[in-house]
């Protein structure tokens, strides 16, 4: 049985969250310029390098296992050549992000949840390499999607460490918990951030829309991609809370298409050990 969680009589979105700063400013003009097709190589290039603790951040993560270049990366204007702008992208908003959290994924919970959004990630960029969409969009999605829930944490520790103590179950669930303690779910948060931080729209449906039930029989869109690899994530052991309920792997593979369920024939095993080389790479840094 749930233990009882205590609600708060503050309906809406919580004050001090309003009062968070936005996230670094390069990460964010990173996006912009990536998105425009006729951005030369050497402006992103010189954009990233302005910020030398990001570019060295970056640099560490290309060389790293995770990735094993051919040869070793000195530069970013190397790395966009080798890996494409796209991707490079990803990484700057990932760096940005994991700064932005700072000292806070000291904290277990914290630190599930920015795992479980590398793992889902990672996963969902194996996805969409296998024909639903573009793997370095599917890979920034997958960063972001549970930005709401980690603001939550990052506002009222003490609150959702509570909350995550009290809660088993499967993710609706936890959406009704947050929406008793906080006024508001992580996903109706995560849409009020990409506005607050004015990131680009595309992102608002795969933070508000991930846990949506897919629509059996229709094409794939980012935010139902995002949405299995975030329960990929869980069942390969990346949960963000310690209690979730997770559906079983092969259960999960049933809803692919026959050439994307061959990409995980290895098994949950093998897609755990290659997204935890993913994640140590991004964490040692």
């Amino acid at each position: 049985m749930e233990a009882r969680l205590q609600t708060n009589d503050a309906v809406g979105l919580p004050l001090a969250l309003l009062r968070l700063p936005p996230l670094p400013q390069v990460a964010l003009r990173v996006l912009q310029l990536a998105a425009n097709e006729n951005v030369q190589l050497h402006q992103l290039s010189e954009l990233i390098s302005s910020d030398p603790a990001l570019a060295s951040e970056v640099l560490t993560i290309v060389n790293s296992l995770a990735y094993a270049p051919r040869f070793p990366i000195s530069s970013i204007l190397q790395a966009i050549a080798v890996m494409g702008a796209n991707h490079l992208q990803g990484l700057c908003l990932t760096v940005g992000v994991r700064g932005y959290l700072g000292r806070s994924l000291c904290h277990p919970c914290m630190k599930a949840m920015w795992r479980h959004n590398l793992a889902c990630a990672a996963i969902a960029e194996q996805l969409a390499s296998a024909g639903f969409m573009d793997r370095d969009t599917a890979f920034t999605c997958g960063v972001m999607h549970d930005i709401g829930r980690m603001a939550l944490a990052v506002v009222r520790p003490q609150d959702y460490s509570k909350l995550l103590a009290a809660h088993i179950g499967d993710a609706a669930s936890m959406l009704e918990h947050e929406r008793a303690v906080f006024g508001k779910d992580h996903c109706e948060i995560g849409r009020q951030l990409i506005d607050e931080w004015n990131l680009p729209e595309d992102f608002e449906p795969i933070v508000a829309e991930h846990h949506v039930p897919r629509k059996k029989g229709g094409p794939w869109d980012m935010p139902e991609l995002i949405g299995l690899s975030c329960r990929m994530a869980d069942a390969a052991g990346f949960a963000a809370f310690p209690a979730c309920q997770a559906i079983p792997f092969a259960d999960l593979l049933e809803e692919l298409p026959e050439r994307e369920h061959r990409l995980f024939h290895s098994g949950v095993d093998s897609l755990a050990f290659e997204v935890s080389k993913k994640i140590n790479a991004i964490e040692s840094i």
